[in-house]
């Protein structure tokens, strides 16, 4: 199941020309924040500014392939019926949610058939506006559906420049203005509600109309407050039975990550401009897990690493993330965007992303149909399927690879360009009126060397800013052929010169490898972004077969349950790396494209218990068995997984296990 796609090794962006760039979006165009909301630090590009290259495209195409091309043929709630389609089926999330994603992911891609298939979801909705400005299904009676089209209506927009756009909204938020006073926020729209201010803000920039200003007011006050509930944080560990309500619901607090960023723009406060590390503060210190999230299975389940996160919750949060760095400049948060981006996102999915999981774990010993220890889930919430536990995630997953891959890139309020995150990809843009191409060429990030070709079509005075990641250490920047000083990780590098077509910039972020430590005194390794895990063998066994998909469970065919052996102070010296060819899919459990040889040892001690990994016993831990090879491979390759290992004490020698 989890065999690669097709083998190949990385060959770097695809070629193109300056004559090409006439019709690419243009920097000097770009809507920056009017008076009198406050600057941001990054610009986010119009859709299609950066399109991918490399593996990045290779992975938006098998999405394209899999189930995000094709869920609208075989699973009604997105089907021609839709009630988004004026039929008669489903009028709530559900469409609007997969829309989301197949929207960015067709015009990123170019492609005419996902195209043709966006397009008739889109046009019903602005053509069938109603006289009093409301949009969308009549039988809709809730604000929260309305606010995920409101950011499909945005992208495509910027995707096409559709002049219906705007009128639209501009209409409905006046209804919403007048309505709201008599038909407040209710239910999931009260705690989602700056998902529609980042679409209202928006517009604001396009039009100027101070009346949407006061709408979002207006949201806020009918809104809860996740500042004020961040700074007296209640949660710190897994709920207690009764307390599984909106306040702890994981996507809801993946939803909210981007609240305080973007209220700080209305509101100059800058508590608000801090609120965004609170909020990250107080996840990681209660809820973290070792795949770079918060456990939610479905609500907050604290750091045993047996706990899970909802898919939902991993997309949500990366597209939080992508808005807080646009606004803050903060490159600790690419950090933790590339993190999601190359380990859950991934991990959550099958390597042909037709079947996914709605509940991950980072020590996942085996996927079955089974109670194990949620929070509130159910027993299906661990399968491989097209909607184990509930449909949420099957319409929504869609948005996580594209709108990581269109947020790899943003304009600086410097009149320059900023790197988010490095994946292979291109940015076509204007920068004071010349069309400026920029190709990077990348393995990362299983590899630490990345290539930017910069070509202006004329020569130009610009600044690139370049993340420099907090893991890295004794990095290398070399512009115009010569060597940078003065980088330091954890900070964005500012490099202005005057760039010719052609000029290359080449950038090295050694990757050592780090040994993270956690529950239980538990340990996690990593090197550079990508999390990893031990490689454990899969048996796949099918249940159900629903049109194209199938629904999975996933059996270990060999030992799962090590302590490992690692110097915590200098994990190199214990674990060695080994690179491999870049295939089609990297995340494959076969053939990934970078692993890790370690020492462990087993515990028989260590059990399952209800059907998953018990929680690791707390190290330093013993064991009369002698020490045996075992090999780690990127998180999201490894579908059954050890993530979080017991740490081995001084151990007297061994004996060899009974084979």
């Amino acid at each position: 199941m989890d065999n690669d796609l097709t083998r190949r090794t990385f060959l770097g962006c695809t070629a193109a020309t300056i004559g090409a760039l006439a019709a690419a979006p243009q920097l000097e165009d770009l809507v920056k924040n009017r008076p009198p909301l406050a600057a941001s630090a990054f610009y986010r590009l119009p859709l299609t500014s950066v399109k991918p290259a490399g593996w990045l495209k290779d992975q938006l195409r098998i999405q394209a392939e899999g189930i995000t091309g094709h869920l609208g043929e075989f699973w009604p709630d997105v089907g021609s019926n839709s009630a988004w389609l004026g039929g008669s089926g489903e009028g709530w999330e559900r469409g609007p949610y997969y829309l989301d994603g197949l929207l960015p992911l067709a015009y990123l891609l170019d492609d005419p058939k996902l195209i043709a298939k966006v397009k008739p979801w889109v046009d019903w909705t602005l053509d069938r506006q109603r006289p009093d400005g409301s949009i969308g299904p009549e039988k809709n009676k809730d604000w929260w559906p309305i606010m995920i089209m409101l950011k499909v209506l945005t992208q495509f927009q910027e995707a096409t420049g559709d002049a219906r756009v705007i009128p639209v909204m501009e209409k409905y938020f006046a209804y919403q203005s007048r309505m709201l006073p008599t038909e407040p926020l209710k239910s999931w729209a009260i705690y989602r509600w700056q998902d529609e201010l980042a679409s209202l803000l928006w517009l604001y920039n396009r039009t100027g109309d101070a009346k949407l200003l006061d709408l979002a007011h207006q949201l806020k006050a009918q809104g809860f407050d996740w500042r004020k509930f961040y700074e007296h944080f209640p949660f710190t560990g897994r709920i207690a039975p009764g307390q599984d309500k909106h306040e702890s619901h994981g996507v809801n607090h993946a939803m909210a990550l981007k609240t305080a960023a973007l209220w700080y723009l209305v509101s100059h406060d800058p508590a608000d401009r801090s609120g965004t590390e609170l909020m990250l503060a107080m996840l990681d210190k209660f809820e973290s897990l070792p795949n770079g999230i918060f456990s939610a299975d479905e609500h907050f389940a604290g750091r045993n690493p047996s706990q899970g996160i909802e898919l939902c919750a991993v997309v949500e949060a990366m597209f939080s993330l992508e808005l807080d760095l646009a606004v803050l400049g903060d490159p600790r948060l690419g950090d933790r965007l590339e993190k999601i981006a190359f380990n859950p996102l991934p991990g959550g999915q099958t390597a042909d992303q037709w079947s996914h999981q709605y509940d991950q774990q980072p020590n996942q010993a085996l996927v079955s149909l089974g109670r194990r220890d949620w929070t509130t889930n159910g027993p299906e919430s661990n399968l491989f399927g097209l909607e184990p536990n509930f449909g949420c995630c099957t319409a929504n997953l869609h948005q996580g690879w594209p709108k990581f891959t269109a947020s790899l890139w943003m304009a600086s309020a410097d009149d320059g360009l900023a790197v988010a995150a490095y994946a292979p990809c291109e940015v076509r843009t204007k920068i004071k009126g010349v069309d400026v191409l920029v190709e990077e060429d990348t393995g990362y990030p299983f590899r630490d060397k990345i290539g930017l070709t910069v070509s202006p079509a004329s020569p130009l005075r610009f600044p690139l800013h370049l993340r420099i990641p907090e893991w890295t250490r004794d990095p290398v920047v070399v512009a115009g052929g010569q060597n940078a000083e003065g980088l330091r990780p954890g900070t964005y590098h500012r490099i202005e010169r005057e760039w010719r077509k052609g000029d290359r910039v080449e950038i090295t972020l050694p990757m050592p490898v780090r040994a993270i430590e956690g529950f239980n005194g538990s340990v996690s390794v990593e090197r550079g972004p990508l999390v990893y895990s031990l490689r454990i063998g899969e048996a796949w066994s099918k249940l159900k077969q629903t049109g194209p998909v199938a629904d999975w469970e996933v059996y270990p065919t060999s030992p799962w349950n090590y302590g490992l052996r690692v110097d915590l102070k200098n994990p190199s010296t214990s674990i060695q790396v080994r690179e491999a060819p870049i295939a089609r899919q990297p995340f494959n459990n076969s053939s990934p494209p970078v692993a890790l040889e370690a020492k462990a040892r087993r515990l028989p001690q260590w059990v399952i218990v209800d059907d998953s990994a018990a929680p690791p016993p707390q190290g330093p831990v013993t064991s009369r068995l002698e020490d045996a090879p075992v090999t780690l491979i990127p998180y999201a390759a490894a579908r059954l997984r050890i993530t979080s290992f017991p740490v081995l004490g001084p151990d007297q020698p061994g004996i060899r296990e009974p084979q």
